[in-house]
């Protein structure tokens, strides 16, 4: 097992890295206020993982109480938000009782924002059973649901007590999910680790293929680069912008298209190669850079075009981003492979140019 630090003052907590962990309740059980949880989870991770993770507690003499919500992005709204709540009050959670998210991106956004609001805030565990959930939205603390008029418009900052990444729930994970995982895995080489996206290039197949050795480099690696930069700005008042490389355009894909349609990984992938070749057509990388990355997302089995919605429809979109300042849609572009930057000056023309050419029928 691996440990990484996030690193956040009196708020500093652990990640837990390894095969084997839903089993060892000794990661959450000594953290908890009192010896009663909810897991969250959803109706396809339930039958697989809640099990064994609610005997490892139960052994330790906590009471779980499973809550239990329906798959998919389509559900990340208030009304399934409401469901958790229903389920903390008809079990008669208090204040102190530990909320554990149990899945993916959803559930961890889910769950999480339940825990920040929840009699003002309770405590919480990520246990995220998907890659992308592993190296992104499990750490850092930021929680959220969906709008329809703009994805995670509507969350809050709540950092978790611990993040338990069990190595062993990628083997029942969809092959698109998994790729869907890898698109965030590629994003931190592009924006903070050359290095990194140097291995990558050479390993993205040995990921695609679940060599545990490979998924357990890249997951130790995208988590260490994630930590560091949320440790250096939790509330994304400056550099923790980076994370979104290919965000901008790919919420706009998400929600252009509706919740669900493209996996998340799968719109940001997209987003990272139309930014990538943003950058190129800015002058800021070379012709061969733009296409390394179009060459490793395709590699990894993503899609490197994005769908038809029309240039007005993308600024629409992108324009109710939540990370416009101003009334300026601002884009992390590329200064070179490994280092990342954020602007709000970005032409019409260039935006035009770019999507003219990255389009395909959805």
């Amino acid at each position: 097992m691996k440990t990484l630090t996030v690193a956040l003052g009196e708020r500093s907590y652990p990640i837990y890295i390894g095969a084997g962990l839903l089993a060892r309740a000794e990661l959450i059980a000594p953290r908890l206020p009192q010896s009663k949880v909810a897991v969250v989870t959803d109706s396809t991770v339930a039958p697989l993982y809640l099990a064994p993770l609610k005997r490892a507690l139960e052994a330790r003499g906590v009471s779980v109480v499973p809550i239990t919500l329906p798959d998919g992005e389509t559900h990340k709204n208030w009304e399934t938000l409401n469901r958790i709540f229903d389920a903390l009050l008809e079990n008669r959670c208090e204040r102190n009782t530990a909320l554990v998210a149990l899945g993916g991106g959803v559930i961890g956004d889910l769950a999480g924002f339940a825990a920040a609001v929840y009699q003002r805030g309770m405590p919480w565990f990520q246990v995220p059973t998907t890659l992308l959930a592993q190296v992104d939205s499990a750490v850092g603390g930021k929680t959220a649901i969906n709008h329809p008029l703009g994805k995670n418009m509507i969350g809050a900052f709540h950092q978790p007590l611990a993040v338990v990444t069990d190595l062993d729930t990628l083997a029942t994970l969809p092959g698109r999910e998994l790729a869907a995982g890898i698109a965030e895995v590629i994003k931190y080489g592009l924006i903070r680790d050359r290095q990194f996206f140097d291995w990558l290039e050479q390993n993205v197949a040995r990921l695609v293929q679940r060599e545990p050795e490979a998924l357990a480099n890249a997951i130790e690696r995208s988590c260490a680069i994630k930590a560091e930069i949320v440790a250096l700005d939790e509330r994304e008042t400056g550099e923790r912008a980076l994370l979104n490389f290919g965000h901008t355009f790919g919420h706009a894909i998400e929600a252009g298209l509706g919740y669900g349609s493209w996996l998340h990984g799968e719109a940001v992938a997209a987003g990272m190669a139309l930014a990538a070749r943003l950058s190129r057509r800015l002058g800021l990388i070379a012709t061969d850079e733009a296409a390394r990355v179009s060459a490793i997302v395709a590699a990894a089995g993503l899609p490197v075009q994005a769908p038809e919605l029309g240039l007005e429809r993308y600024l629409e979109l992108m324009g109710r981003d939540k990370k416009v300042q101003g009334g300026r849609i601002r884009f992390v572009l590329l200064r070179r492979i490994g280092e990342a930057f954020v602007s709000d000056q970005v032409p019409r023309e260039a935006l035009a140019e770019v999507l003219g050419e990255s389009q395909v029928h959805a």
